[in-house]
């Protein structure tokens, strides 16, 4: 008479957790950062049309690494979820708590009740009338939900891209010295420095001085001359230690 087959929950928790941080791994990197006008988003993305990086409403926006179709269908979800929250109620109530608690229900349900987790990790940004009240939520395959403050990477070599990250960061640094920092970062992903132009990043910002939808993409000419000015306000700036506030982790 045979046995029956028997895998404890806690082994099927940790085979799927095991499963979804490598194939999240397996991408390339994304940072969020703070600086001084907003919240500053830079992925590792060759293509010009499949977006790591979105607006998904007036002052929220959201970032992602993974399999692009999982993380996709949570834009989606997410613009329409904030889209009819927004016209039952007022468009103030749409928040970035609020978007990061729905992808959370929607993540746990996913990694308990299903075979298969879905290889995502994403950000939730809401950019706020002063830096104390932006707000980063990171939010895992299995729906944790972690507060972020100052800066985050994720996807790809994280651990790397985070250490070179901690190098350069400035709290509360000009847009080009923090988009020096993220490029920076990115290019140490694989342990090496390499050299990465406009047309392998992506790069948005949500602007606090800029009305009524805060979202914008900068890309094409400006980011090449950003970039640029981002390079040299990184020589002509040198790394100095890190803060101690500092938190873990188109036109």
């Amino acid at each position: 008479m045979s046995m029956p087959f028997y895998v404890s929950p806690e082994q099927i928790m940790k085979d799927k957790a095991d499963y979804a941080r490598k194939g999240i791994a397996r991408g390339r990197s994304a940072v969020v950062l703070q600086y001084d006008g907003g919240i500053l988003f830079v992925a590792d993305n060759m293509s010009r049309t499949l977006h790591k990086i979105s607006e998904l409403y007036d002052r929220v926006a959201f970032a992602a690494v993974g399999r692009y179709n999982e993380f996709e269908n949570l834009r989606l979800a997410g613009v329409r979820f904030a889209d009819m929250h927004g016209y039952t109620y007022d468009r103030s109530d749409v928040t970035g708590q609020m978007l990061a608690n729905a992808y959370a229900q929607t993540l746990g349900a996913v990694f308990t009740d299903s075979n298969k987790p879905w290889e995502v990790e994403i950000v939730v940004g809401e950019v706020g009338e002063t830096s104390d009240t932006d707000q980063i939520y990171r939010i895992t395959f299995d729906g944790s939900v972690v507060d972020e403050h100052d800066f985050l990477a994720m996807g790809g070599s994280a651990e790397r891209v985070t250490t070179a990250l901690r190098e350069r960061y400035v709290k509360g640094a000009p847009l080009a010295e923090a988009l020096d920092a993220a490029v920076h970062a990115l290019a140490h992903e694989n342990g090496e420095q390499r050299e990465l132009e406009a047309a392998s990043l992506e790069v948005a910002v949500l602007e606090r001085s800029r009305p009524h939808r805060k979202f914008r993409r900068i890309q094409g000419d400006r980011l090449v001359r950003m970039l640029e000015g981002a390079r040299a306000a990184g020589k002509g700036s040198p790394a100095g230690p890190r803060s101690p506030e500092g938190g873990a982790g188109a036109d």
